[in-house]
C-alpha cells in the first residue's frame, strides 16, 4: 500500500522516497505527496527523480506513476519527488470551496442530489439534478459562503476508517462531510469566491466557482 503522506501533511513540497515495483513506464513508490485524481479533483503536476509525471492514477490501495519512457528506475531506487506547489494550492483552495458550496445545498434545497464534479486549477464546477434553475438562488449562496469563508474556521481533516482509507473534514458546527482530498487548515485560505449558473440541460443544473485571486 502507497503511503499518502499528502494526507499528513497537504503542504509538503518535496518528499524522499522509494521505488517499489516498475512496469515499463509505469512506477510505484513506498510513499507519496503526489496526489492522483479522485472525486474529481485533478492529479498534482511535478516530477519523481527528476522526471516529469505524465499521468497519476488509483489502483485500490496504490497509486501509480506514468513516467517517461527509458527512465530507468529500479525497484529500490531512492528518488525525490516534488509538485508545483502553485497547482496544489490552487487545487486544495477550490477543492474545499466546492465543498462548503455543494454544503450550503444540501442544507437549503431538499432533495437537491450532486451527479458531477470537477475540481481545476482555474474553477471547479458541481452538477446537481433539480427541476428549475439555481440562478435568482447564487446571489444568497454566494453570499453565506463567502461568511463562512472570512470566519476563519478551523477545518480538521481526518481518517475515520483508516484501514479502508476513508477520511472526512469537518468544521464544528457546521458539517461532517466524507472526502479523500487534500484539505486546507482553515476556511479563510480560500479568499473570497465567485459563483456562475451554467444550464447543461433539462433537469440538471451546473454551479462553477472561482477564486478572486
Amino acid at each position: 500500500m502507497t503511503k499518502k503522506v499528502f494526507w499528513e501533511n497537504p503542504y509538503q513540497t518535496s518528499h524522499d522516497t522509494t521505488v517499489t515495483a516498475t512496469n515499463g513506464r509505469d512506477i510505484r513508490v513506498q510513499s507519496t505527496i503526489f496526489f492522483a485524481f479522485s472525486g474529481g479533483q485533478e492529479s498534482d503536476q511535478g516530477t519523481i527523480g527528476g522526471f516529469p509525471v505524465f499521468s497519476a492514477r488509483k489502483e485500490g490501495f496504490e497509486i501509480i506513476y506514468t513516467l517517461p519512457e527509458n527512465h530507468g528506475l529500479a525497484i529500490g531506487a531512492p528518488v525525490r519527488m516534488k509538485i508545483d506547489w502553485g497547482r496544489r494550492y490552487r487545487l486544495m483552495r477550490l477543492h474545499f470551496a466546492a465543498e462548503l458550496v455543494l454544503e450550503l445545498f444540501y442544507k437549503k434545497l431538499d432533495g437537491v442530489e450532486k451527479v458531477g464534479a470537477h475540481i481545476g486549477q482555474e474553477k471547479a464546477r458541481i452538477d446537481f439534478a433539480w427541476p428549475e434553475s439555481i440562478g435568482p438562488m447564487l446571489s444568497e449562496f454566494t453570499v453565506e459562503a463567502n461568511r463562512l469563508i472570512e470566519a476563519d474556521l478551523a477545518i480538521k481533516s481526518a481518517f475515520e476508517d483508516e484501514p479502508n482509507e476513508r477520511r472526512y473534514w469537518e468544521i464544528d458546527g457546521f458539517s461532517r462531510v466524507p472526502c479523500g482530498g487534500t484539505h486546507i487548515r482553515r476556511t479563510s485560505e480560500v479568499g473570497p469566491i465567485k459563483l456562475k449558473r451554467n444550464n447543461i440541460g433539462r433537469g440538471k443544473e451546473r454551479v462553477e466557482i472561482f477564486l478572486n485571486s
